[in-house]
Formats: structure tokens, sequence, C-alpha cells
């Protein structure tokens, strides 16, 4: 089974979409809705913003149900100007900017026992870069560097600070925890992110302005790459 983890209504309703549910399960207070997207079985959850809400979705759906890969797809930001809105990010190396152990002589985004990024299944890789380029309809394709923190980033000096730091491509609020987990349970992980929005003060509203166009590209590829 496959586990899809969305974190805000908008990006799951697309998925919705594509599959046909079966049934509904909650394990606390999660509603996890169960189906097949082409056949294949597919488990998908709504785990809300933020690394804590998206770690704990991860682990209660490893935890009960024989998850074969993880998937996390939804929007993310960006202030690269060779990155547009609408552009597909596959995050082959994810990274966690806010976390700081500098203390101890460690670099920003190092964890005790993980290190500082996560690296996605080559597997995997391959086969959602199949099934991207099936769908492509003019879209940019960037795989890369995917930067997880909670905070929404409005401040575009901010944003290239962690670009420029972790030499991220799109900076989001979920990604690298879910990649965390499932590393930790050994299970391999695809986050995949179309931009919504460029880090300028202003992009709160044109991030909802373009949720709903970005979260449809994403299901059409999770779609592709199931079949």
């Amino acid at each position: 089974m496959i586990g899809i983890i969305a974190a805000m209504e908008e990006e799951m309703l697309e998925i919705k979409k594509i599959m046909k549910k079966e049934k509904e399960n909650t394990i606390h207070g999660l509603l996890c809705l169960e189906g097949n997207v082409q056949g294949k079985p597919i488990v998908l959850v709504q785990g809300g913003v933020g690394k804590v809400n998206a770690a704990r979705t991860a682990q209660i759906l490893i935890d009960h149900y024989e998850i074969e890969y993880m998937v996390n797809v939804g929007s993310a930001g960006t202030s690269k100007c060779n990155i547009h809105i609408g552009d597909i990010v596959i995050g082959k190396r994810m990274v966690q900017h806010d976390f700081d152990i500098t203390a101890f002589g460690h670099p920003k985004g190092y964890i005790t026992g993980i290190g500082r990024e996560l690296m996605m299944d080559e597997g995997l890789l391959t086969k959602y870069k199949t099934a991207i380029q099936k769908v492509n309809t003019g879209f940019q394709t960037i795989i890369g560097t995917i930067a997880s923190g909670d905070i929404f980033c409005t401040d575009s000096e901010k944003t290239k600070q962690i670009e420029k730091e972790f030499d991220a491509d799109a900076v989001e609020m979920e990604g690298a925890a879910i990649a965390q987990v499932c590393k930790l349970s050994g299970i391999p992980w695809v986050i995949l992110r179309s931009i919504s929005d460029v880090a300028n003060g202003e992009n709160a509203e044109v991030h909802e302005h373009y949720l709903q166009r970005v979260s449809e590209r994403c299901a059409a590829i999770l779609k592709e790459a199931i079949c």
C-alpha cells in the first residue's frame, strides 16, 4: 500500500478525484481514506501543516498499514529567479533548515543520528521522473533539494538565505520530517512539490490563488506514477 500525505485540504481534494475510495478509518483523530488509484491500494491522509503534524501522520500510517512507500504532495515556495509558479520540484535531497545544534560544532540542519540531509531512493526517483515526463504540459521539473521548516517564508531575504545555506530549490513545512520518520522505519519516500509562490512579502495571497492549480499538477503526476 502507498501512503499519501497532504498538509492542506486543497492539496488532498485533487488526489481524492483520482482515487476510488473504499472505506474510511479514523486513527488517533486522523481520517485515513483507504482505496486505490488504477487498482493500486493507497491510504490518503490530510496530516496538517508543519513538521510535527507531518511526522505524526507518517508514523501513524507506518504503524497501522503495510506501507510500500510514502508520498508527500503539496505546494512550496522559492525565491530562485529560474524557478516559476507551477514548476515541479522532486526532493532528491531533503533538509531541515530550522534544526540548529551549531552550539555543539555541527553545521546548521545537522540532526543527531541522521546527518544533515536525507536522500531519496533512486528507484522511486526514476519512476517519478518518468511519470512527470508523461504528463508534462510545459512546466519545468527540478530534481534537487527541498528545505523544510516550521515557517511560511514571506521574507525574500530569509528564503534566499535558506536557499544559499542549503542549496535549496524550494522551501516548505513538512517534507523533511516525513522523510526522517520514513528513514528511521526503513520506508522509501517521495516528496513531490509544485511551486505556488515566490517569497516577496505578498506570497501568502499568491499561494492561495495558485494552490488548486499546482495541486492538480501533483495529482496528475501521482496518478501516472502509481499506474
